[in-house]
């Protein structure tokens, strides 16, 4: 069928929203026709080669829509359903089949390949190949193909332009908090970049009952943000010190530390804010060969620890009907963190994305 969808050409340079076309689903796959997608600053890392996936490219990972044919291998999902789409995995490995699909064994293969696993690309302008299949989607386009093991199905009394980046930063921020840590009442956290990851960790803080809830962010307007959404305190990413702020505030520093910048030297201010026993999570993506220097003997003499996550650990079958529960009681206010943009109008909104005026641009296709 032919689709308009936004393809990366260029590094650097504004994507061009073309007409393709796009295979027919394969027997384990699904259509689905979008409704919204969000922009991730992943896929403007991705547009930019911070890493070298393949170009050109249709890229975007956090699509909702509703489905509109499945192949016979599909038993979960049919025509009419409404989906969200998340992230891509093999099913087979170790990490999968201890459930923990986000540390897949072929996750990179799965997410960033541009293309199956076999080596084809469903998308084509004539006869130039188009790469796809980045997330398991490429939803920056009115149609995507997914699979059952990528899809959440929700419930239709929920408008789907919102739901989206529930697929990929929201599920992070949150999942980060609630599963990975398993903060506790009456614990402390310190959370470094208030995007759309950092205000959802903020948010998930707050449900859980966290006794201090630190923002640190360079734009005031996301500051603000934290602070009505949950924060207890809130610091200028660019004063001094910002360590020895985080333990005059806590006494002794904070139980968890979140690193959503991939900043080697923000991800070292937040190991140093750390309590004794404290935890540092690091979700940013930085370029390969990103490297981050430690004092041995102060992680090793103060029990402090330093872990990826991806993803926050979640199972989004379960965890993103879960987050939309907590929205609709008014626990968990992530529609707050939207702003909507037409899809012609996508370079605007990563331009938005990018000078930090959205916290989560969210681009809406025409019915």
């Amino acid at each position: 069928m032919e689709i308009t969808a936004a393809v990366a050409r260029a590094p650097h340079a504004p994507l061009s929203i073309e007409s393709l076309t796009l295979e027919a689903p394969r027997a384990d796959e699904i259509l689905v026709k979008l409704v919204a997608t969000g922009i991730c600053h992943t896929d403007i890392g991705m547009r930019d080669q911070i890493f070298p996936v393949p170009q050109p490219i249709v890229l975007g990972h956090e699509g909702a829509g509703v489905v509109i044919d499945v192949g016979p291998l599909v038993k979960s999902i049919a025509p009419g359903d409404h989906v969200i789409m998340s992230f891509d995995y093999c099913g087979v490995c170790e990490s999968c089949r201890e459930h923990a699909p986000q540390y897949c064994d072929a996750y990179f293969e799965h997410n960033f390949a541009g293309h199956r696993p076999d080596g084809s690309t469903s998308l084509r302008r004539g006869s130039e190949r188009i790469h796809s299949n980045f997330f398991g989607q490429s939803s920056f386009a009115s149609h995507a193909l997914c699979r059952e093991r990528n899809v959440v199905r929700v419930s239709k009394d929920v408008p789907l332009k919102i739901l989206g980046p529930l697929g990929c930063g929201i599920q992070t921020g949150a999942g980060a908090v609630i599963n990975s840590f398993t903060l506790s009442a009456g614990q402390t956290i310190a959370v470094f970049g208030l995007g759309t990851v950092g205000l959802s960790a903020v948010m998930a803080a707050k449900l859980l009952g966290a006794r201090t809830v630190i923002g640190i962010d360079l734009h005031p307007n996301r500051r603000d943000l934290a602070l009505e959404l949950g924060a207890t305190h809130v610091l200028d990413g660019s004063a001094p010190d910002l360590s020895q702020e985080i333990k005059r505030i806590t006494g002794t520093g904070v139980n968890y530390a979140f690193d959503t910048t991939g900043i080697s030297q923000v991800i070292r201010t937040a190991v140093d804010a750390l309590a004794h026993r404290g935890v540092c999570g690091i979700v940013g993506a930085a370029p390969p060969g990103t490297e981050i220097t430690l004092d041995v003997m102060d992680i090793m003499t103060a029990g402090r620890s330093i872990r990826g996550i991806v993803e926050g650990d979640a199972n989004p079958q379960a965890f993103i009907p879960h987050l939309i529960e907590l929205q609709k009681q008014g626990f968990f206010p992530f529609d707050r963190l939207l702003s909507f943009y037409p899809f012609s109008e996508i370079n605007r909104a990563i331009a938005e994305a990018e000078a930090g005026e959205a916290v989560k641009a969210v681009l809406l296709f025409p019915d």
